[in-house]
């Protein structure tokens, strides 16, 4: 009787150890598991803040010609309004008149508007907000209307556009389209000197040629084969 009731405990003891190696397999799976997904998750939210961050024009905004922005004064409701940048590149406020805007970013400028109305307000707290962009643009022009929306002229760069879609977003090459002739005509920044960059469409779409991102103020031409073209 005793050897049958020490069976029965082994075969218990047996089957409890057997369930509890069971049990801590899949604990300690469940575990790495969850590591997995958990670094898989913080890979995808990186390489996606870094394809957005891809998009970015600029690092820092800069104020431009015809941008519109709305200056705020707290509490003082009669210094606070919306301002066009002038073509001469400043803004007309209350109190001290012209500031020139063009080239800063809404930091230097606010930091500017506070110095000058420190002489008649104390400690002014200023805020400016871009309201409209309207400096950023790139322009198309020539054989361009093959398909798509647009038709060309001025376009905003509001996020990174190469050559190939802005000839896009103009509406596509027509079929007299000098292919490889487009020309890319560059304002001269920091007393640099205009730039003429003569690229090869099919170059870039066919054999991996350098597809130009675009900078603001570029233009565009695309020559049609009526064109006189110069060398």
């Amino acid at each position: 009787m005793l050897g049958i009731l020490l069976g029965r405990k082994m075969r218990t003891l047996m089957v409890l150890l057997c369930l509890g190696g069971l049990v801590s397999i899949p604990v300690s799976s469940f575990a790495q598991s969850g590591t997995d997904v958990s670094q898989a998750s913080a890979a995808k939210r990186a390489e996606s803040r870094a394809e957005i961050r891809a998009l970015i024009v600029v690092d820092d905004y800069i104020i431009g010609p015809e941008d519109i922005l709305e200056i705020s004064v707290w509490r003082n409701p009669d210094l606070s309004r919306e301002v066009f940048v002038r073509p001469d590149g400043r803004i007309s406020l209350p109190l001290i008149g012209d500031v020139k805007a063009v080239g800063l970013t809404t930091s230097e400028l606010r930091d500017r508007i506070t110095k000058k109305l420190k002489e008649y307000k104390e400690n002014p707290t200023v805020a400016i907000i871009v309201k409209e962009i309207r400096s950023y643009y790139f322009t198309v022009q020539g054989a361009i209307g093959g398909g798509g929306e647009g038709g060309g002229g001025k376009i905003p760069l509001l996020s990174h556009t190469t050559l190939v879609q802005a000839i896009g977003l103009a509406g596509g090459l027509s079929p007299d389209a000098v292919r490889s002739r487009i020309t890319i005509f560059r304002l001269g920044r920091n007393s640099e000197a205009p730039k003429k960059i003569v690229v090869n469409y099919d170059e870039i779409i066919l054999r991996g040629g350098e597809n130009i991102v675009l900078k603001p103020g570029d233009t565009i031409v695309v020559p049609s084969e009526t064109m006189v073209l110069l060398p």
